[in-house]
């Protein structure tokens, strides 16, 4: 009788796996698992923002939809005079970014449960980052822009990878929150943008 191998292979599944990967030319490792987007390697868009954002050592910084935290905790190793916050509304996200900020010996991170924005009270951003997907929705992508501009610092940055498919939705939004749009990278697959935080939004 054949051996039913399916019970004892699923069982690899369940292990954690762990990715290394160099980032803004710091060497990072994740702790992921199945369920959470991308949790073989670090997704080419992903890699792509970091590529060209711009990050001051003290700038205090918001992933907004964090999965295991390559974003943020990169961000982080790039300001450590600043804060880094993590959200996720999915639970096993915010789990393993626990794990992952302890495995990248960070200090000056925190993360928790937030569906958008809707957790983070009054802290304010220098520089907040989303790898957005491309099934977000209008109406969740105008509450994600809206919130991003009130927790913004004045002069404060907005960076967002999206498939290159959406990058003209991505403009008009950004052009009719923030006032402004700027394509930093337009790739086959993914395309990176940025809008600042006006004078005219100061007081918003």
């Amino acid at each position: 009788m054949k051996k039913n191998t399916y019970f004892t292979d699923i069982e690899q599944f369940r292990r954690d796996m762990t990715i290394k990967a160099e980032l803004n030319h710091f060497p990072m490792q994740f702790s992921t698992t199945w369920g959470l987007f991308s949790p073989r390697a670090i997704d080419e868009g992903s890699k792509l923002l970091l590529n060209y954002i711009q990050v001051k050592h003290d700038d205090n910084c918001l992933d907004i939809g964090c999965g295991y935290g390559p974003l943020g905790l990169t961000l982080a190793k790039a300001a450590p005079d600043g804060r880094t916050t993590l959200i996720d509304k999915d639970f096993v996200a915010i789990e393993y970014t626990e794990k992952n900020i302890k495995l990248n010996n960070l200090s000056n991170c925190e993360t928790f449960l937030s569906n958008g924005l809707n957790q983070i009270g009054k802290r304010r951003f220098d520089l907040i980052v989303s790898n957005i997907p491309a099934k977000v929705g209008n109406e969740l992508l105008s509450l994600f822009l809206i919130d991003a501009l009130k927790h913004l610092e004045p002069g404060g940055r907005i960076y967002v990878v999206t498939i290159t498919g959406i990058r003209r939705y991505i403009e008009r939004s950004f052009k009719e929150v923030f006032g402004n749009y700027k394509k930093i990278k337009q790739g086959k697959t993914y395309t990176v943008a940025m809008a600042v935080k006006e004078n005219s939004h100061y007081d918003h």
